[in-house]
């Protein structure tokens, strides 16, 4: 429940300083029914914007769950081309893409591995072009978050449904900054140039590996790309339209050498992936590859992750969050990768992101895979961060430097 105030505040940010619209652009949302306030207020931002049109395709995840329980694989997996054309089209055309997320926790708990893993593969391969233009930056594109009553009483158990729509409200709202006594679009060109400080620190040492050590058991050597780049915060398309790709976010992060991650590495927070959570698990990796892995429930979901294309059980992101950034210290578990990722370390298990290596936006896949960069259809963080975390980069030179001391960057 948020102001109409907050809502058009809200919008105004997704809109200027997350896709950054540009005149005479098309602007795609996609969002669930239940977010219809903020879809609306969004709309309405673009057009002020200047957008030429904006096109918005409605969901619904306890529709999507049905589909899933009653359809057969056959038919989940046989997916039309004019969906594929419908979701692609607008990004070839050089349209921008507003993602407003308000996923309900565990909606597609109890469902069979097996079959969301098979349906999760058919929609990758159909929908690749897209996510290979956007994990470019091609494109500008945006996520933000809405709440909705069955995740506010998942975050809130304690709260009544009222009460806890308000504190999840506020919460989301607080992550971004947009309050009802300040400029949300400032806040955001002041963070983005804090996060730029420390990505420029990491790209001046030139770490050929980063060491992750603490006391719940991470014990992890990460070898990064030749000329890999830090990146963090704001970016920029081909064209040089700036972009907030995710909304919170406290990371700075680049690309893991695919071949070169060793040790193990223990969860600290829940990950949501394909409806369900998988909490408190660990994995040890062997030159790159996910060798062991275990979990304390669903560990059927977690194989399904790690063994969904050759890539899923390698890496492409690592990406470095204070332990005392803001939506740490709030001390709420959001049960949602966007939110969560920005109060923890963490890692993607997947494909990397091109723009995290010299020239990758303009390599072919080929060139990609030659600098040592992962190649997969999914890209899905899970988080490692804690409070006595410490990381020792080496330098290309091996000098030894303390990048994170407890929990913190050290400079």
């Amino acid at each position: 429940m948020l102001s109409k105030t907050i809502i058009e505040k809200y919008a105004k940010l997704a809109v200027r300083s997350g896709v950054n619209v540009q005149p005479g652009q098309t602007m795609v949302i996609n969002a669930p029914v239940n977010t219809r306030d903020m879809i609306e207020a969004c709309v309405k931002e673009g057009y002020e914007a200047g957008a030429k049109e904006v096109i918005v395709n409605f969901y619904d995840e306890k529709i999507n769950r049905m589909h899933y329980e009653y359809q057969s694989v056959e038919t989940l997996t046989d997916i039309p081309d004019y969906l594929v054309e419908q979701k692609v089209a607008p990004l070839r055309n050089g349209g921008c893409i507003l993602h407003i997320v308000s996923e309900i926790p565990e909606v597609m708990a109890g469902l069979d591995a097996t079959k969301l893993q098979e349906v999760g593969i058919a929609r990758q391969k159909a929908f690749r072009e897209s996510s290979e233009i956007t994990m470019a930056s091609k494109v500008q594109w945006s996520i933000v978050g809405y709440p909705n009553v069955d995740w506010a009483k998942k975050v809130f158990p304690n709260e009544p449904e009222e009460v806890a729509m308000i504190k999840l409200g506020d919460a989301i709202c607080n992550s971004v900054q947009v309050l009802e006594d300040n400029d949300p679009i400032e806040f955001w060109k002041e963070h983005d140039e804090n996060l730029r400080k420390y990505v420029n620190i990491m790209n001046d040492y030139n770490f050929k590996s980063l060491h992750f050590k603490n006391e719940l058991g991470t014990d992890l050597t990460v070898e990064l790309v030749k000329d890999h780049i830090w990146a963090g915060g704001d970016e920029a398309t081909p064209g040089g339209v700036m972009f907030n790709a995710n909304m919170p976010t406290e990371e700075v992060f680049t690309m893991p050498y695919k071949y070169g991650m060793n040790g193990k590495v223990v969860s600290t927070k829940p990950l949501s992936y394909n409806g369900s959570l998988i909490n408190q698990f660990e994995l040890t990796f062997k030159d790159g590859k996910v060798v062991e892995y275990k979990a304390e429930n669903n560990e059927d979901v977690l194989q399904s992750l790690i063994e969904f294309d050759e890539g899923s059980s390698y890496t492409g992101e690592i990406a470095l969050v204070p332990y005392h950034s803001p939506i740490s210290m709030s001390n709420i578990l959001f049960y949602n990768t966007l939110y969560d990722e920005n109060a923890s370390c963490h890692i993607a298990l997947g494909r990397a992101y091109p723009m995290n290596v010299k020239d990758g936006t303009t390599m072919t896949q080929e060139q990609l895979d030659a600098v040592g960069s992962n190649n997969s259809m999914i890209h899905v963080d899970f988080m490692f961060g804690t409070e006595d975390l410490e990381i020792i980069g080496t330098t290309q030179d091996g000098k030894e430097i303390t990048v994170f001391k407890n929990g913190d960057f050290a400079f």
